[in-house]
């Protein structure tokens, strides 16, 4: 039998403070001239338990507390995560309250917004099926062919989303906005096919022979087989330079196409399947004679009379024709410019940044005021406060830099959502000394995701000497605060930040024996701490740290009276071998691509982005003068814009040389080519006078999407057509 193993544990038998008080530690007599072992209180001024030096706080509607952030993983599902959330701190609720601690939970929830952007895309689709279907009675006028047609509605949709969910795309606004703009589409094919079965049966019916009715089925879904299968193709193909954008705006609008392709070729695959089955079972036993419905033979009459006329006049129609697509593309430079619309999710992030050296306490107390001034606002809901950084913060803020949430009340429209951002810039322009900068949180995260900051337009200055740097951003916040619509403009990394500087006398340092790392040392360690042990409190292990007192740490006179260890293990003050002076510094430097930049943001208000960045650029190329190596580069929203618009419109060229090739394998025919290609100007025509007339004049990339999904459509009714025509 060997010998058994024995752990060894040694204890310095620290329990409490006054046991680490006892300590006997290295110190020297200057009266003896050697070292003598000293207790630890005879060394230090204070030795407690103290919280680590703070750099960041909260409060909120004006109260000190805390605010917790909850970040969701990348690619988790935004609601769910809220609702295990809730349900954690469901279980914290009562400790809390019994301890006197109030519990706000939903100060703010993007899965609210989730929620109400879904529910409204959903009620816009059942509402759009509704629409069609009553519009599908009234042109058909029957049940049973109306119901034939009405069911390839929810078989189209819940095929793409069967799809989709395979793909692992979830169901959201995206997603839901393009089943909705397909539902028109998806139903097309099966009234193109049961209505050309019915007119065929009636026809049958009045025939002197009858053929059987199967027979006529077969042949009137043949007889529009080939064009709808064409046409059909022809839109997929229009529509895929929206699935290949690039960047940011190919994450926003790829679901929508994607979901708009598959339940367009779902519907394809139902026409040319489930319809004409139906259409055998529901419509071939008729013995009744029916007559065109009423709303065809209504419209029937008046169109007859007007396209007559259109004939008789063919030269002046086709002048006005002319004029009105002239009209069109001259008023395309009139509209203003947006990269997304206006998003209205009822919260509002105001960034206050206050001068750089501002305390934490200053920042709360300045805090408090403004959440007062904001909550008293009737539209406000909740206010909330983050002052600097927190410890395992994404961001780096210093504690003169706050950030406020503020939650809006429910229902309010988007006249009343833009009235309150205007109240709260009026709220916080009685604050002198400070910036600010209010953003929606949805608009807050794609500009930051654009350009970095949280602003529509940025200018970045790049250049090598930082005084140069700050000038021109001066020069260039002063000449976008003088335009009309600039907003909450700011210089990024302002420079004026208060600093302690401290210049070591290489001399005195060699008379002392010191070298400039250990004096360096010494300064950290005395003002930003430096842990030296721990001691062990349960299951709970505290880190002991040395530092300087906390008044001393304030005090700059101090500063050189703090004790360094000379090589004769004699002592020697700071003030001793350096010189010791307060002065302006900076606060932060800035670099993008490892290239020296300041920049400045600006809010758009009262006109739109890109014409605002047009004139900018021209204003900052006449009235700044750049030093030599300095220069500008624009970025934000407009700029975003202009490149996701120049890449759609680059890849919708390539789809359109595809199209044509298509068409022309489809037609082989140069005329019937040239008048299927002729309903786009009109089209544009069409589209551009319903944003003139319609909207607020603002094309964004949203609205491009819809020109493109208008075109894809022009050109399937043109192929209809034209093929009816050939038959």
């Amino acid at each position: 039998v060997g010998r058994r193993r024995r752990p060894h544990r040694a204890s310095l038998g620290i329990e409490e403070l006054a046991d680490l008080a006892a300590r006997l530690v290295r110190g020297r007599d200057d009266d003896v001239r050697r070292v003598l072992p000293r207790e630890l209180d005879d060394v230090l001024a204070e030795i407690g338990l103290a919280p680590l030096p703070p750099f960041g706080a909260g409060s909120v509607m004006g109260e000190p507390g805390v605010v917790v952030v909850v970040s969701a993983q990348y690619g988790a599902n935004t609601v769910e995560v809220t609702e295990r959330v809730l349900r954690a701190i469901a279980g914290l609720r009562a400790d809390l309250e019994g301890r006197g601690i109030v519990l706000h939970d939903d100060l703010f929830r993007p899965a609210d917004f989730i929620r109400a952007a879904i529910g409204n895309v959903g009620a816009s689709l059942v509402l759009g099926g509704v629409l069609v279907i009553v519009v599908l009675f009234l042109f058909l006028f029957d049940l049973r062919t109306a119901a034939i047609s009405c069911l390839a509605i929810p078989l189209s949709l819940l095929a793409a989303v069967l799809v989709l969910t395979r793909f692992g795309v979830s169901l959201n606004t995206m997603t839901l906005g393009g089943l909705a703009i397909a539902i028109g589409e998806v139903v097309d094919d099966a009234v193109i096919d049961v209505e050309n079965i019915t007119r065929r049966l009636r026809e049958n019916r009045r025939a002197a022979a009858p053929r059987p009715a199967a027979s006529v089925v077969l042949a009137a879904s043949l007889e529009v087989r080939g064009a709808v299968v064409h046409a059909t193709f022809i839109v997929v193909l229009v529509f895929l330079p929206i699935l290949a954008l690039p960047g940011l705006a190919g994450r926003f609008f790829a679901p929508l196409g994607l979901a708009y392709i598959l339940a367009i070729l779902a519907s394809l695959l139902i026409a040319l399947t489930v319809t004409p089955a139906l259409a055998m079972l529901l419509l071939v036993r008729r013995r009744d004679g029916r007559r065109e419905p009423p709303v065809i033979r209504f419209l029937r009459r008046r169109y007859e009379r007007w396209l007559l006329a259109a004939m008789r006049h063919a030269g002046a129609v086709m002048v006005a024709t002319l004029l009105a697509t002239a009209a069109g593309c001259g008023a395309l430079p009139f509209f203003a410019g947006a990269f997304l619309p206006e998003l209205n999710e009822g919260h509002l992030v105001v960034h206050v940044a206050a001068v750089p050296g501002t305390s934490i306490a200053e920042s709360l107390r300045l805090g408090r005021l403004i959440s007062r001034a904001i909550a008293a606002l009737p539209v406000v809901r909740v206010v909330a406060q983050r002052v600097g950084r927190a410890e395992l913060s994404e961001d780096t803020w210093g504690p003169e830099y706050s950030e406020f949430d503020v939650d809006l009340r429910p229902g309010l429209s988007s006249a009343e959502a833009a009235r309150a951002s205007a109240d709260l810039r009026a709220v916080l322009a009685r604050f002198t000394g400070v910036s600010f900068a209010i953003t929606p949180f949805l608009t807050e995260r794609i500009e930051e995701t654009l350009s970095g900051y949280t602003a529509p337009l940025v200018v970045n200055i790049f250049g090598q000497d930082l005084d140069a740097l700050d000038h021109a951003g001066a020069a260039v916040a002063r000449v976008l605060g003088g335009m009309a619509g600039a907003a909450d403009v700011t210089v990024a990394a302002p420079p004026g930040a208060p600093e302690v500087a401290i210049r070591l006398r290489p001399g005195d340092l060699a008379r002392a024996g010191l070298t400039a790392g250990a004096v360096i040392d010494a300064i950290a360690t005395a003002y930003q701490g430096e842990t030296v042990g721990a001691v062990a409190e349960g299951n709970r292990v505290r880190p002991l740290v040395a530092l300087l007192a906390p008044a001393l740490r304030h005090d700059v006179a101090a500063l050189g009276a703090l004790p360094l260890r000379a090589q004769d293990g004699g002592e020697v003050t700071l003030g001793q071998v350096a010189d010791i002076f307060e002065r302006e510094g900076r606060a932060s430097l800035q670099h993008i691509g490892a290239r020296r930049v300041q920049s400045v943001t600006a809010a758009i208000t009262a006109r739109d982005v890109a014409g605002f960045t047009r004139a900018a650029r021209a204003r900052l190329a006449a009235e700044v003068a750049l030093p030599p190596g300095t220069y500008l580069e624009f970025a934000g929203t407009a700029v975003q814009q202009s490149r996701a618009t120049r890449d759609l419109v680059l890849r919708a060229v390539l789809a359109g040389i595809g199209v044509i090739a298509l068409l022309w394998v489809v037609t082989e025919n140069a005329r019937n080519l040239v008048l299927i290609l002729a309903n786009l100007p009109f089209a544009l025509v069409g589209g551009v006078f319903a944003v003139w007339f319609f909207t607020d004049r603002t094309l964004s990339l949203g609205s491009l999407v819809g020109f493109v999904t208008l075109f894809g459509i022009t050109l399937r009714n043109a192929i209809m057509l034209i093929s009816h025509y050939e038959h």
